[in-house]
């Protein structure tokens, strides 16, 4: 691996997004999750763990070289641009951004509190952290 996977805040991955615009934000959660729970404006759905098998991914370094492309290939590929990586609380993004550091992504950004952060008292999520919590631009299918 050539470095660690970066750490920030909800509030520091939006304002890379928009002050940058190779920044791209990769949301790794399942589909449901994305179309159903809603998505940071602007990201892109690379499913990490999916139905319905529910296993890693296997063509996900692939898919999110296509999508820093522009989906024209994956010959030559930007691994140096910025990417933000985003899930419900920031633990599959990790994982997800150790695969892409071991393959080569040299900028890999972990959002902390991911999408819907860690689960209150009431076991609920979007009260204790998250993108939602803070504020920031989303959408719902």
């Amino acid at each position: 691996m050539t470095g660690e996977v970066n750490t920030v805040t909800p509030a520091e991955a939006w304002d890379m997004m928009k002050g940058n615009q190779r920044v791209v934000m990769i949301d790794v959660r399942s589909s449901m999750e994305y179309l159903f729970v809603g998505h940071a404006r602007g990201s892109v759905h690379v499913p990490w763990i999916d139905a319905p098998s529910w296993t890693v991914n296997p063509n996900f370094v692939t898919e999110v070289r296509k999508v820093m492309l522009g989906g024209i290939g994956i010959g030559e590929h930007t691994d140096d641009a910025p990417v933000l990586l985003i899930c419900r609380s920031g633990k599959r993004s990790l994982e997800a951004g150790k695969l892409l550091m071991n393959n080569g992504f040299t900028g890999v950004y972990n959002v902390a509190e991911g999408f819907e952060g860690e689960l209150d008292e009431q076991h609920q999520r979007s009260t204790l952290g998250g993108w939602r919590y803070h504020g920031l631009p989303w959408e719902q299918c």
